[in-house]
């Protein structure tokens, strides 16, 4: 008896994992950070990526840890009806940062690709919503990003930093650089990233040093905040 294969999925989630979030100077993993009871910092950072398959979508999210985040595997678990889950340990000829983390995932995926941070939360009344509407509007673009506004140097100098011109009542981005030295010129920063199966390849760009990014010219939909924990307090 043969049971009907798996559909592959329509699209997929990076989740790197492998950081060991030294600046937030607790004893477990800062994604596993409660906020409510029952409610991680890991939960929030999902929930658009929940809200894709109640869309109906089929999701794959693919999960990049290191030996010290098996506590957030089995927290994973939790979502196991939910996507299509892989997990990859980080390959670190790849590179040891972020973009290493990405490198490793970007052979499982399959579809557009979204990009979304375990310690990054979107707040916005519509904040689980904001994900779909940048892969849907990829289809256009090409690459799209869930921004927020920001003044702040300090902020910028941590983020993935946005200069971002509006024209027709849409924003685009004019340039991007991932925790810019100098952030003048800079007025937002992205939450999740956006792209095409086509494009895909270059999302280690976004994050890595030394490298153009290739966010510009991206469309960004704009969200009422973005909130960073790095450390216990938020």
């Amino acid at each position: 008896m043969h049971s009907s294969p798996t559909p592959g999925p329509d699209v997929s989630v990076i989740l790197p994992c492998a950081g060991l979030g030294t600046r937030f100077g607790a004893a477990y993993p800062k994604e596993l950070h409660c906020l409510a009871p029952g409610v991680t910092v890991l939960d929030r950072s999902l929930e658009p990526v929940v809200e894709l398959t109640k869309s109906g979508l089929t999701v794959r999210l693919v999960v990049v840890f290191g030996t010290r985040k098996l506590d957030t595997v089995s927290y994973l678990a939790r979502y196991a009806e939910t996507f299509q889950m892989v997990f990859v340990y980080q390959d670190e000829s790849l590179g040891p940062g972020l973009d290493g983390a990405i490198r490793s995932a970007l052979p499982m995926t399959q579809g557009p690709v979204a990009l979304v941070l375990p310690d990054i939360v979107v707040s916005d009344s519509d904040a689980a919503g904001k994900l779909l509407a940048a892969l849907r509007r990829t289809a256009a673009t090409g690459w799209s990003v869930v921004a927020a506004e920001e003044r702040d140097p300090g902020t910028l100098q941590q983020m993935g930093a946005l200069a971002l011109a509006e024209a027709g009542g849409t924003r685009t981005v004019g340039a991007a650089v991932d925790k810019p030295s100098d952030p003048s010129g800079f007025n937002a920063f992205w939450g999740m990233v956006a792209v095409t199966e086509d494009e895909a390849h270059r999302l280690p760009d976004v994050v890595a040093e030394g490298t153009a990014s290739p966010l510009a010219g991206a469309s960004a939909l704009m969200v009422e905040g973005i909130v960073n924990y790095n450390t216990p307090a938020g």
